[in-house]
């Protein structure tokens, strides 16, 4: 059963210290603790690693699942889509990158 891994990247419209932090909160709230999340972490853009291979983005989001079920499974949770409708608004882009993981 392989794991696979969810990185989501958020460009906000509103790029504010407060609106990172008010999505960073929401991440903690709404997407952490699913079941088959093995990994979850999230954060702010290190704007001091400023090299070409960085791209522009404010929030990254890691969650590692037990398998592509429980992937599955997070993508129609109702506190995924909560967080999703409650945070839509300030997105001027999102960005995902799913992959299966090696053992």
């Amino acid at each position: 059963m392989a794991k696979l891994a969810h990185h989501v990247f958020f460009t906000l419209k509103d790029r504010s210290e407060e609106a990172v932090g008010k999505l960073l909160a929401a991440c903690k709230k709404y997407l952490d603790d699913h079941p088959g999340l093995i990994g979850f972490s999230v954060g702010r853009r290190d704007r001091e690693l400023d090299r070409p291979v960085n791209q522009d983005f404010d929030v990254s989001l890691h969650c590692i699942f037990q398998d592509r079920a429980a992937h599955d499974a997070y993508q129609t949770a109702d506190r995924h889509l909560q967080f999703i409708e409650e945070n839509k608004d300030n997105w001027a882009e999102v960005r995902v990158w799913d992959s299966t993981l090696e053992e």
